[in-house]
């Protein structure tokens, strides 16, 4: 069984920064794709950043610029580091990877809440 284990969300003030972990344990062969999602207050969950294993980046248009996506391959670890955040930032941010067991399978995080005032 895998699990995804996030941390890192809180109260920001705008233009403030946040750095969200998300670490993959249980028994692991390998990680393919690892991203993450936000979902605002009553609108469905969208994609923000995804890093392949290889270290391939993607972005949604509305983080460009402000957020990075890493990850440590050696840690299961995948990292966003969220610059100049804004309101509309807010939302729970789920951690997401494709991970190969005995099979491939696509797991979640439980979700960690990031509050962005104004």
């Amino acid at each position: 069984q895998v699990q995804l284990v996030e941390s890192g969300g809180g109260l920001v003030s705008a233009g403030g920064s946040l750095r969200l972990s998300c670490t993959a344990s249980g028994t692991i062969f390998s990680i393919n794709v690892m991203d993450w999602y936000r979902q605002a207050p009553g609108k469905q969950r969208d994609m923000v950043a995804r890093i392949t294993s290889g270290g391939v980046t993607n972005y949604a248009d509305s983080v460009k610029g402000r957020f990075t996506i890493s990850r440590d391959n050696a840690k299961n670890t995948v990292y966003l580091q969220m610059s100049s955040l804004k309101p509309e930032d807010t939302g729970v941010y789920y951690c997401h990877a494709t991970v190969t067991t005995t099979y491939t399978g696509s797991y979640w995080g439980q979700g960690t809440q990031v509050t962005v005032s104004s």
